[in-house]
């Protein structure tokens, strides 16, 4: 069972999200950060509230997320190219075949 506020050392990103949903789950991430970050300015300077640890902890698995954000885009760009390269061996292929 994980605590209150999450520390960023423990934070995961989830698993098996699609493209649309990284980038969905990062602008609501974006959004508590940025609520978190007003109630913090707007407490007393001496007050016991965990707004800078659940912040960190936020802003941690939104570098999480991005980073998969980053892999998946990769991923597509080079499964796309793969895919281009074999269409087009496939069709060489398919040529040699027509002259032999």
């Amino acid at each position: 069972m994980t605590s209150y506020p999450p520390k960023p050392e423990s934070v995961r990103a989830p698993e098996n999200l699609s493209h649309d949903e990284i980038k969905k789950s990062l602008e609501e991430l974006d959004g508590k950060i940025k609520i978190l970050q007003g109630r913090a300015h707007a407490t007393a300077a001496d007050s016991n509230h965990t707004y800078h640890e659940h912040i960190a902890a936020l802003e941690r698995k939104r570098s999480l997320i991005a980073e998969k954000l980053n892999a998946s885009a990769n991923d597509t760009s080079t499964n796309t190219w793969t895919d281009i390269k074999n269409g087009i061996e496939g069709l060489a292929n398919d040529i040699k075949k027509i002259w032999e």
